[in-house]
């Protein structure tokens, strides 16, 4: 056996070692540069709206209204503040006793529409705390037991269900006023016994075909799932391939180790807090079960100024017009929830830490390894770049990471729509009434015809058109997109992500030593009384909890607030005092973002620092892998592409205008929503297609893609081998020419394939005045006859 180690390596190994201290060296610069100019740029920005204000109050001081005013406008001001004062701390102890009533109630989701439990997951083989609901349409709302229904899994990441229903325009809403049935995954906030995650995708699996079951002549449910849920939805269906219709993931975390560096610093958390053994202390200090608190106090600190101190401010200066809006966000957010220590493990160790998901080698459970390659559902991804907690970068990473390129999506059949909003933050991306009433709505839309894109990755584009309010349209297209194009999202080149690998590996061995040293002493030393002390004094809590009317020190509340709720004191909005309290709360947020950005800064310089040298790579060599991928050469010896391509000259009708359809969108490089709903019409209502079948067409569509893509001059010229008369080439020409719709809206490459598919058939130049009639519409031949 030779060495593991000799001489002859030292040279090898000191090279390696000068390039990794080299971009470590690059990556340490870039960070501080990043951290330097954003710093600088935002508070320099923020500084001269500071200082302009402030000159313009000392303008107003200087220069009263009138004689005594400067003192009547003190006075006032001061009746008004402490009126608001009363009234805030009011806001505060109704939010406490909220709680409270919340919780004492089993912490129900927070929907905005009535809902009844059709299966409860605790009558499961597997007992688990979640339950699937049927939302009732609201009065004026019709949904039809034949459209596709809709499954929306909330997040399970430390607070309630329902935030996918939290308003009348929201997910919910969108789905239901198309028409659609809507069912909503939520949960109890303890697990059950020995519950894990993989029980958790099993119930998940049996509520979508309860769902199918109850809708047998539509077709399969779409899946849309939130943050956690999106990677939980992503999971079922690489599970269970068979059983779910397309996937919409929203703000969902499936590349962990993504991002950009100077930006998204939650994603060091695991290596800079202790990795697993930490999750595993809390677990145990909560005996047995890990407090959703902890990460919702994880996720206020991300922005401490908005979540500690402006929404308070906010509640303070407009109590009157900001409480109900404050207390209903509120119940939400402070409905804390449980899990198992069993699946914070799992998560922590496959996702967050091991980022084992998207790189192909997370396991459910034992033996049973997630793959994204098995889904066969459609997929459209939904992220933003205001997303501070799910980046682009980790919402989309897990393309490349799972294929050698576009051509390998295409010939797994499968179709990836992603899209990018600009500004959205996480929340916002499924809460925000204007996302759902444009990006929300128009998927919705997009749904009915996603079946009908050719297999590939899209972008999805969404360009405002005309019309105001509810009755504003919009121009949806969806444009080809390399794997390639993916990368180019992150302007680094993700060398960064290396240094993970040995958090993942330092974070298995903690847990190793935790578990065999510490971990027998810490639960023998916790009881059930000392693990519900230690949730109730959770800051999360207390902070809330501190201003309940169970609190002797608020006694006084209800009369004062008695007094003063109905004698509004009127202010003006130049009173020099109030505009001193604004610039007060102005200065304070900037202090706290200042902090946030200095924290920031020190986390990722000290992570990069840590873990990015030469030592550290070598102890996370073995965690520093990607799945191995084939070569754009190999793919097309797949047994797939081999197989499709032995059928490019069999076929008939069917087969010939799916590939004209399918040469027409290449040729473009885009597709407009307009167009697909015209195919998408056509391959449901028409005939032969109709009489197919979803799984036939859906075959064909698959087959002639590989067709298109590798073959496609042998794709056009074998055309008259599935055409063989004059009639059939006419009708199959026409079908094509009326999804393409009219010449003059046609890109010139279009109008090339069409005249190359009109010589290879041996047919006349394409016309001037296309017809826009469908002709396999049979009952626009049945007009005819008939005339």
């Amino acid at each position: 056996m030779e060495p593991t180690f000799s001489l002859d390596d030292l040279p090898r190994r000191f090279a390696d070692g000068q390039v990794t201290t080299s971009v470590q060296s690059r990556q340490l610069a870039t960070a501080i540069g990043r951290h330097a100019q954003r710093i600088g740029n935002a508070q320099a920005e923020r500084a001269q709206i500071f200082w302009k204000d402030f000159a313009a109050l000392q303008e107003r001081f200087a220069a009263p209204k009138g004689a005594g005013s400067l003192s009547d406008e003190a006075l006032g001001y001061a009746r008004n503040a402490a009126r608001r004062a009363i009234l805030t701390l009011d806001t505060l102890r109704e939010r406490a006793d909220n709680d409270a009533a919340h919780e004492a109630a089993g912490s129900p989701p927070v929907l905005s529409y009535r809902s009844e439990v059709v299966l409860d997951g605790r009558k499961l083989p597997r007992p688990v705390n979640y339950l699937l609901l049927r939302i009732v349409p609201p009065e004026g709302v019709t949904t039809f037991d034949w459209k596709r229904p809709y499954l929306i899994i909330d997040p399970r990441a430390g607070h309630g269900a329902g935030i996918g229903g939290f308003k009348s325009d929201s997910q919910v809403g969108v789905a239901l006023h198309d028409g659609h049935p809507v069912y909503f995954l939520v949960f109890r906030p303890h697990p059950e016994r020995c519950q894990t995650l993989a029980d958790v995708m099993r119930a998940e699996a049996a509520f979508v075909k309860e769902i199918g079951r109850r809708h047998p002549q539509s077709p399969k449910p779409i899946v849309v799932g939130n943050c956690q849920g999106g990677w939980a939805a992503m999971v079922l269906a690489a599970a269970n391939p068979d059983i779910t219709g397309p996937l919409v993931v929203n703000g969902a975390p499936l590349a962990y180790w993504s991002g950009r560096i100077g930006e998204n610093p939650m994603r060091y958390n695991g290596g800079m807090l202790g990795g697993l053994a930490g999750v595993l202390l809390l677990a145990d200090l909560g005996h047995g079960e890990f407090d959703g608190a902890h990460l919702v106090s994880n996720f206020e600190l991300l922005n401490p100024s908005r979540n500690l101190f402006a929404k308070y401010y906010d509640l303070f200066s407009d109590v009157d017009g900001g409480r109900e809006r404050f207390l209903e966000f509120e119940r939400w957010w402070g409905g804390f929830h449980y899990m198992n220590e069993a699946e914070i493990r799992w998560i922590v160790e496959q996702l967050f830490v091991g980022n084992k998901l998207s790189r192909g080698e997370a396991r459910i459970e034992r033996g049973r390894r997630l793959d994204f390659k098995a889904i066969r559902s459609p997929i459209v991804v939904f992220a933003s770049w205001g997303d501070n907690i799910t980046p682009p970068q980790q919402a989309l990473n897990w393309i490349p990471d799972t294929y050698a390129d576009e051509h390998e999506i295409k010939i797994c059949g499968q179709r990836i729509i992603y899209m990018i909003h600009e500004k959205v933050g996480h929340l916002g991306i499924f809460v925000s009434s204007s996302v759902a009433k444009k990006e929300h709505a128009e998927v919705t839309s997009t749904m009915k015809t996603i079946e009908a894109l050719a297999p590939g990755l899209y972008e999805m584009k969404i360009e405002e058109e005309f019309g105001e309010g509810v009755h504003k349209r919009f121009r949806v297209s969806f444009a080809e997109r390399r794997v390639s194009d993916i990368l180019t999202i992150d302007e680094d080149d993700r060398s960064e992500e290396t240094d993970f690998a040995a958090v993942a590996r330092l974070s298995e061995y903690s847990a190793d030593a935790y578990d065999l040293f510490l971990r027998p002493l810490v639960q023998s030393l916790v009881t059930t009384q000392s693990a519900r002390l230690s949730r109730e004094l959770h800051p999360a809590r207390l902070q809330r909890r501190i201003f309940s009317s169970k609190n002797p020190a608020l006694h006084w509340l209800p009369e004062a607030v008695a007094q003063v709720r109905d004698r509004e004191e009127k202010l003006a909005s130049d009173n020099p005092f109030f505009m001193a309290e604004q610039l007060w709360a102005q200065s304070v947020m900037q202090g706290m973002d200042l902090w946030r950005d200095m924290r920031d800064a020190c986390f990722e310089i000290a992570f990069l620092s840590l873990y990015g040298g030469p030592l550290m790579h070598w102890v996370g060599r073995f965690n520093d892998f990607q799945r191995t991928l084939k070569s754009p050469a190999e793919l097309r010896f797949l047994p797939a592409a081999q197989a499709a391509l032995l059928n490019i000259g069999r076929g008939g009708f069917p087969e010939a205008v799916i590939r004209m359809l399918l040469l027409l969108s290449e040729a473009r490089g885009s597709v407009r929503r307009d167009r697909l709903e015209r195919s998408a019409h056509m391959l449901n209502c028409d005939e032969p297609f109709a009489s197919l079948g979803a799984e036939r067409r859906a075959a064909l569509i698959h087959e002639q893609s590989i067709i298109v893509e590798f073959e496609r001059d042998g794709a056009i010229e074998t055309l008259p081998l599935l055409l063989p008369n004059s009639e059939e080439r006419t009708k199959a020409v026409g079908a094509i020419e009326f999804v393409a719709g009219a010449i003059e809206e046609m890109e010139p490459r279009t109008l090339h394939m069409l005249q190359r598919i009109r010589k290879a058939l041996n047919l006349p130049p394409i016309e001037t005045n296309l017809t826009r009639a469908d002709p396999l519409d049979g009952a626009e031949e049945e007009e005819e006859q008939a005339a």
